[in-house]
Order: C-alpha cells, then structure tokens, then sequence
C-alpha cells in the first residue's frame, strides 16, 4: 500500500532540474524547458503499441455504430474538448461520433470548476445523459491516474460493456485497473511542480492527435494523405478543399472548382468525377455500389 499511494504522487514530484526556477533567467527557463520536452515524444515512443490497440478498439467501436466519447478534468478535459472538436471539421464526420465530457460541463473548458473532478455521481450522469453503449468506446484521461471524475467514468463504461482506454503518466494508479488498455505516458516531474498541462499535457495532446488521426484515416475518412472530407466552413477551408482536390487529381484550380460546383460542394464525389472522367450522377451511383470507400470506387 506505501508503494502505491507513492506512485500516486508521482506527478507531484520536484524536478530537480529546475529548483531554482525562480532565479534563472528568461533562456536559462526556456531552455530547460526544452530540454524536458524532448523527453516527451521518446516516452510517447514506448507507448505506440499500446496507442494503437486503441486505434483498432476505436476503429471497431465506430465500424459497429459506437462512438468514441473522451472523458477528462482540468486541462486534460479539455484538450479532450479540443479533439473532439476538431473532428468535423477534419474529417467530415457527426459531431456527434467523437464527444468529450468534462469535469464542470461547459463553464470548465474556460474557467476551473470547483470541485469538479472530483464528482463521481456527475461523472456516472454524463455518462447516462449520452446513452452510453456497450457498442462505444470511453477514453479516461488523467495525468495523476486518480481523477475521481474519470475513474468512476471507466467503471461506468465496464458495467454497461463499453470498451475502455486510459491515458496517464502514471502507470501503477487505480486507472490502470480500470482500463482494458492502458497508455501510461511516464515523462517525469514537470519543470513547475504538478504543473501537468506542461509535459504530462504535451504528452496526453500528442497520444489525442494519434488516436483519432489514426482512427479516421482507419476509417476512410482519409485519401492518401489529405483530408477528403473537409467541410467548407470558412474561405479558407474552401480554398484549401479546392487544393485538395486539385492536388488529388492533378487537376487546375479551376478544373477542381468546377467539378466541386457540380458535385454539390461534395469533395469525395468530385474526386471520383475528375478520377474516373465521369458526371455527378454516375459517380454518386460508383460511390454508393463501393460504400463510399474510394480506392473501391477508383478500383485501386
């Protein structure tokens, strides 16, 4: 028992590096910083098997009609606030198919909430406000391993049958025992003492852009290396779509934004017109036969 509540204050542990952090100069911070950074990717490096059994649990839950639902506190609870909206945008899917919940609803993504994580009757609400099902897949996101908020998420989703992943820096904590799969992420003491938005942060944000990258080009929502389901949003975004596009093909800007115009702004289904030299109402069919995939419907 000493053992483990000691491997739970890990993230509450001095750097010994940077005891005089209050009297170094601007680049002697900077630099130490950068230092402990580099150490992040190498420890997201001996994690990657375990990043992408994640992968293929996603792939699987969304393939059978789940969702991935990412659940955090603080500053994890919300760069899992950001992933998840990113998504449509990127990649053209539901707002709904990637969700996060944070500890303190919607006023914790700007402001802490007092208390908040360490509510684990909320945690179970949202959980059941989502209609969480066992085709779903629930992503617990802490730094320390010990967030009551996440914890009693991951035990909701094992009671209904959801499949569970973890992300912390903390291997030996009750989240470990919680998660089908565990992704424990052990940078080391933060340069400021129990600050986890630094590397234990970075850390958590690199293993987020892999999961869903990883998973939506999985899941097709990706053509070769460019994002075939951007939604024209803004200009820029439409720029970029007719860049894709063009890019793709190897079409002229104008070429490319012809054939956006006649497929209806949709970019999957002008890349398969300009591919295969056909019109809109052709492609569409070629698309649906091939069940949207692309190389299918390219015969690639």
């Amino acid at each position: 028992m000493p053992s483990q509540r000691k491997e739970r204050r890990r993230t509450e542990h001095r750097n010994t590096a940077s005891k005089k952090l209050d009297r170094m100069t601007a680049d002697e911070i900077v630099r130490l910083m950068n230092r402990e950074d580099r150490k992040v990717a190498a420890a997201v490096s001996r994690e990657l098997p375990a990043v992408a059994r994640a992968v293929d649990a996603i792939v699987k839950a969304i393939g059978n009609g789940g969702r991935l639902i990412y659940v955090g506190a603080g500053s994890s609870g919300r760069m899992a606030v950001l992933d998840a909206a990113e998504c449509p945008p990127t990649f053209g899917t539901s707002p709904k198919l990637v969700q996060a919940l944070i500890a303190g609803g919607r006023p914790a993504v700007t402001g802490a909430i007092e208390g908040a994580e360490d509510s684990r009757t909320n945690a179970e609400h949202d959980l059941r406000t989502k209609k969480l099902t066992r085709r779903d897949v629930v992503v617990g996101i802490t730094a320390s391993g010990t967030t009551p908020y996440v914890l009693a998420a991951l035990k909701y989703a094992r009671r209904h049958g959801a499949a569970t992943v973890a992300i912390t820096v903390n291997p030996r904590t009750p989240v470990a025992r919680l998660a089908k799969i565990l992704i424990a992420t052990e940078v080391g003491p933060e340069v400021l003492t129990g600050s986890t938005r630094l590397k234990a942060g970075t850390a958590q944000k690199m293993v987020l852009n892999m999961l869903s990258t990883a998973a939506m080009a999985r899941l097709g929502h990706v053509y070769e290396n460019l994002m075939i389901d951007a939604k024209p949003s803004n200009q820029k975004v439409s720029n970029r779509i007719v860049r894709i596009l063009a890019e793709a093909t190897g079409s002229t800007p104008s070429v490319s934004k012809h054939a956006l115009s006649q497929s209806g702004h949709n970019l999957r289904l002008a890349l398969l017109m300009l591919k295969k030299g056909t019109d809109a109402r052709t492609a569409r069919v070629c698309l649906r036969n091939a069940r949207g995939n692309l190389h299918e419907a390219l015969g690639e």
